[in-house]
């Protein structure tokens, strides 16, 4: 970065004295023509006053001094000029012209100046004065030369300065790199005491560390949570194999396979939750869109009512649509989850309400079991948490589902609640919100 800074430096600087360079020469250019002008003026006027006094043109003439008259015929028995028509009006107008090829040119070019005057017989002639210009090139060479190389010695100069610059502002990152490498687990960076964009580096690098490391400790909880969960079933299903063989008994065979088919069922839904909430951890949330809360529940309400399970599943919702912000599978999903866990601990009827809000909509879940202690509350939507699961019919779920509705829910800016549900068992609360967050 330094290298690559300092040639940046270098090349930008080099541009832009070129640029003056290229002007500094054509305004020293200029100003040199100018007093080329100014000198053969004073000649030309030096003659001019020689002519009105009587002075004869061929004694006039000489030295860089011509006599002409106003057609640009020599009138000083001299050789032609070879000056153009036009160049001869410019001078007669007192404008200079630089001519090449002229008697005497060395290369550079000729400059000729000339003004009008009235001889004594009245006549009126022009007198031009002529300088050979080598003088005028070597002036704008030299001039050139010098600052062509103090632009060079210029660009060397930010070069070596812009590295030093560069260099010493990156010193910090360099201590801050190393420091970096060498951080322990669970350690941060110590952050610079200037206020400058170094000590907002550090305190986004230390923010990231914290969500690095959050990030690793839930999923290595999550795992050991998993493999703990996921032993008692697998361990239940290899002792009841292992009965089964020893005891090759008809009866007691078909009741061990009974059992085994159970673990099974959750197992599958274990592991059905657990993928469930591994996609929800590490996948961005797909595009939200409205989503008819009440035509949802319903399908829901209708499903679990042919499902057989014993117990009725009531839906009471408005007569107009409501809709939230959401997907047609998350909110299937909330759905599912709530129910399944309401039917797992119901006696006789769940009962599932969609209420319109001024921001979203509400969603409720009552059953009429025997509820949650309020000791138990802060906790259900934990991942692996059972509350009191020999009350449940089937024993207790996987401990995921009510997480996964917590986490949909989250993501897509709405709040879950538990409370007791008119019926005396446990209501779930589902706040959704009505448009994007």
């Amino acid at each position: 970065m330094q290298f690559r800074t300092s040639v940046a430096a270098v090349f930008a600087s080099l541009l832009g004295l070129a640029v003056i360079v290229s002007i500094s020469g054509a305004f020293i250019g200029l100003l040199s023509l100018e007093s080329v002008d100014t000198r053969l003026r004073t000649e030309s006027r030096t003659a001019a006053e020689s002519l009105t006094e009587g002075t004869a043109p061929g004694r006039v003439a000489g030295d860089g001094i011509r006599v002409l008259d106003t057609a640009g015929s020599p009138v000083d028995g001299g050789g032609a000029t070879a000056l153009r028509p036009w160049e001869i009006n410019s001078l007669k107008a007192g404008r200079g012209v630089t001519r090449s090829g002229g008697t005497g040119d060395s290369g550079a070019g000729v400059r000729w100046v000339g003004r009008v005057v009235a001889a004594p017989s009245g006549k009126p002639l022009l007198v031009l004065a002529r300088t050979d210009l080598s003088a005028y090139r070597d002036v704008r060479t030299t001039a050139n030369r010098v600052l062509g190389l103090g632009s060079l010695v210029v660009a060397l100069l930010v070069g070596t300065a812009t590295w030093l610059a560069v260099r010493g502002a990156l010193r910090p990152v360099r201590r801050m790199r190393l420091a970096a490498a060498r951080l322990p687990a669970g350690e941060r960076l110590p952050l610079p005491e200037a206020d400058d964009e170094l000590r907002s580096l550090a305190r986004a690098t230390n923010d990231m560390l914290a969500r690095r490391d959050a990030e690793t400790e839930r999923v290595s909880r999550f795992t050991g949570d998993a493999a703990h969960e996921l032993r008692n079933p697998v361990g239940s299903i290899r002792a009841q194999a292992e009965v089964a063989v020893v005891h090759p008994d008809p009866e007691l065979a078909q009741e061990t396979l009974r059992q085994i088919e159970q673990e099974a069922r959750r197992l599958s839904e274990l592991v059905e939750g657990l993928l469930a909430l591994a996609r929800s951890d590490t996948a961005t949330p797909p595009e939200g869109g409205p989503v008819e809360l009440v035509a949802a529940a319903r399908l829901v309400v209708d499903r679990s009512n042919t499902a057989g399970t014993g117990t009725r599943v009531r839906l009471a919702t408005p007569l107009s649509a409501v809709t939230v912000w959401s997907t047609p599978t998350e909110v299937a999903t909330v759905l599912d989850n709530l129910v399944a866990n309401a039917l797992r601990y119901a006696r006789v009827v769940v009962r599932v309400s969609v209420l319109p809000t001024s921001r979203g909509a509400r969603l409720l879940v009552d059953d009429d079991g025997p509820g949650i202690a309020p000791e138990h509350r802060p906790h259900v939507f934990e991942r692996f948490y059972r509350a009191e699961p020999d009350r449940a019919r089937d024993g207790g779920g996987s401990g995921l589902g009510l997480a996964l509705v917590a986490e949909v829910v989250r993501r897509r800016g709405g709040s879950t609640l538990v409370g007791t549900s008119p019926e005396g068992g446990a209501r779930f609360e589902v706040r959704l919100p009505g448009r994007r967050r």
